[in-house]
């Protein structure tokens, strides 16, 4: 009698289509219907595509920011009027972005002095390539030295005619205290140095210096002061007062003599010493010039 195979399948085995037969479609699961891309295609990497983080919407922006042409325009009111997402949603995908690294949006001033966002796409976080951009003739210019450029140089100020430490200290001191009067006149110690001569030119004309300090901080502009050292030596300069009047030194009394009479008429007159007054000393010079000789004293 036959015996029974007990090693043999009691029915057929199915095949596995991605194990035996690893070219066959699958039953389920995306099926690649892909043709080579030679024109108006971008690479994109599988560490953002597939990213585990990221939101399906940070994926879409980072996919188009990154296949547009360099300068489009990719801020949050520009992307909100291309796509059907509001600005609120958008705004978050390019933080994701940002956060992910790949965005990077710095503020930069321009030569007009506007302040704009650079916005730098990353196809590759982590990945700083060697800027392509061409730099301007000012940017090369910075990068051939590396001085800072020439400080504007400040306007003169009077100078006083005598100069002394003491008086140039009381100038300095003005100087200091007049930001307590206007934080705006915060004075470096370079500008309040080339300041100082020309408040000792008003402390030298008679100007108290409380009264100085009122005219350099009253009356100032409304707007920001640029450069408030140049402001102060403008006004020093402007209204500069004319000098004190001339005071003449005050003559010494004169001596008082005491009184003498005169040896010849008896007269009172005042000298140091007693003699003759000076009616008759006159008299005697008048006749020794028409005689020719000196009238004598009788007692002599």
């Amino acid at each position: 009698m036959d015996t029974e195979n007990t090693s043999a399948p009691s029915r057929a085995q199915s095949r596995i289509p991605g194990k035996n037969h690893p070219h066959a479609r699958p039953h389920s699961g995306v099926v690649h219907d892909n043709a080579r891309h030679t024109e108006n295609f971008v690479v994109i990497g599988n560490h953002l595509a597939q990213h585990p983080e990221l939101s399906l919407l940070a994926i879409g922006l980072a996919t188009y920011i990154q296949s547009v042409r360099r300068g489009t325009a990719v801020d949050i009111k520009t992307l909100a009027d291309r796509f059907p997402e509001g600005p609120t949603r958008i705004a978050a995908a390019l933080n994701e972005l940002e956060t992910h690294g790949y965005l990077r949006r710095t503020r930069e001033r321009t030569s007009t002095g506007r302040i704009v966002t650079r916005t730098v796409s990353c196809n590759r976080p982590g990945h700083r390539s060697t800027p392509t951009e061409p730099r301007t003739a000012t940017a090369r210019r910075a990068a051939t030295t590396d001085k800072p450029p020439p400080r504007k140089r400040l306007p003169a100020v009077p100078q006083p005619s005598i100069t002394s430490p003491a008086l140039l200290q009381a100038a300095l001191d003005v100087l200091t205290g007049l930001r307590r009067r206007d934080p705006r006149l915060l004075l470096s110690a370079t500008d309040a140095e080339h300041l100082a001569p020309g408040v000792a030119a008003w402390l030298e004309r008679d100007v108290a210096p409380t009264a100085l300090g009122h005219v350099l901080s009253e009356n100032l502009p409304n707007e920001p002061l640029i450069r408030p050292a140049a402001f102060l030596a403008h006004r020093l300069a402007a209204q500069l007062p004319p000098p004190p009047p001339f005071h003449a030194p005050a003559q010494p009394p004169s001596v008082r003599h005491p009184l003498q009479n005169c040896d010849e008429c008896d007269h009172a007159f005042r000298a140091p010493q007693p003699g003759k007054c000076r009616a008759c000393s006159a008299a005697d010079g008048r006749m020794s010039r028409t005689h020719g000789f000196k009238k004598t004293d009788p007692a002599g």
